[in-house]
């Protein structure tokens, strides 16, 4: 069950499209400008990782390579995103079952394929039946319902660590990052935890980071109130349910002239519009709960790519360690 968190994986980085026009979803290696044109960086691998790391990483993989490169309606992305999450059942559902998944009509579910290049829907799910096959699994018969969560978990940890075979996203965020001063971290509901163990650490070794954790008519204000200090980027995590206040938030804050860096779980995910640079990590759907083993890892990478950009980084972690030795800050 679903509540605030879904799954779905990708790589994006893309911007408002003027009035009329959709998002294309970016290739590996590009990102998304305006009206989708392609830009250089923004996603996490080029095209040979991502079908390299493809064959070893998930099912949910595979499909996200067959999405990369054509221009989807706000709608086709939605299917898409409904697919990425019941990656194993895809090949088997028909066009109903697939409509009523991602809550669409059946007629949007043909226009889709026919989108991605196939005759009708038939002819796409035969080709998801060749091209991705459901993965052996070790006997899933024999792992219980938190068992099953965690490999699960394991899943995309692993689709990450072959997303991060290219570092150079990372590497151009942390820069990002390390250069706004003061830098604003946003994460609403669901998210919320991921935004503040970042700005809990990234405390340590940023001069001024700024926690936006509430929405409202507040947030407009602080975006306005930092930008006047002279930020230049925010880093947003977003994961599902995706509160309206943050899509609305970033597109303010991307008129006031910063620069998104957006940790997201899916490169549909409905902040992708108001993002310039997406690092996409997949949350679990197994439990009650959603889970974020992913999100949160690829904060702290972005964490250590930030440190890489301070000079002052390690000075300001040694000073820290010799305050909290000499007040006894910590239990050994």
């Amino acid at each position: 069950m679903s509540t605030d968190n879904g799954v779905s994986d990708g790589v994006s980085g893309a911007r408002t499209a003027p009035a009329g026009e959709d998002v294309a979803v970016a290739p590996p290696g590009v990102s998304v400008g305006a009206g989708g044109s392609a830009g250089a960086g923004g996603s996490f691998a080029t095209t040979g990782s991502v079908a390299s790391a493809a064959s070893g990483a998930s099912t949910a993989a595979r499909l996200q390579a067959l999405f990369e490169g054509h221009r989807l309606t706000p709608t086709q992305r939605r299917i898409a995103h409904s697919m990425v999450r019941r990656a194993a059942d895809a090949p088997f559902l028909s066009s109903v079952e697939l409509a009523e998944l991602a809550g669409v009509s059946q007629p949007s579910v043909t226009r889709f394929a026919v989108a991605l290049g196939f005759d009708g829907y038939p002819a796409l799910r035969k080709h998801l039946r060749d091209v991705a096959p459901a993965e052996p699994e070790a006997d899933e018969g024999s792992y219980n319902e938190y068992q099953q969560a965690v490999q699960s978990e394991i899943d995309n940890l692993r689709h990450l660590a072959a997303l991060l075979a290219d570092p150079a996203p990372v590497v151009r965020a942390g820069r990002l990052l390390a250069d706004s001063r003061p830098l604003l971290v946003l994460g609403l509901r669901a998210a919320s935890a991921q935004a503040r163990g970042f700005t809990y650490f990234a405390r340590k070794v940023h001069p001024d980071v700024r926690l936006l954790d509430e929405g409202g008519t507040m947030l407009a204000d602080r975006v306005d109130a930092a930008k006047r200090a002279g930020a230049t980027a925010l880093l947003c995590f977003a994961l599902p349910r995706h509160p309206r206040e943050v899509v609305e938030g970033l597109e303010y804050a991307q008129e006031a002239g910063l620069t998104v860096v957006a940790v997201a779980d899916s490169a549909f995910a409905p902040i992708a519009r108001h993002s310039d640079l997406l690092l996409p990590a997949a949350v679990g759907t197994g439990l009650a709960f959603d889970t974020a083993c992913a999100p949160m890892l690829l904060g702290r990478v972005l964490l250590e790519a930030m440190c890489d950009a301070l000079p002052e980084a390690q000075a300001r972690l040694e000073e820290f360690d010799a305050k909290a030795a000499e007040r006894g800050l910590f239990v050994e």
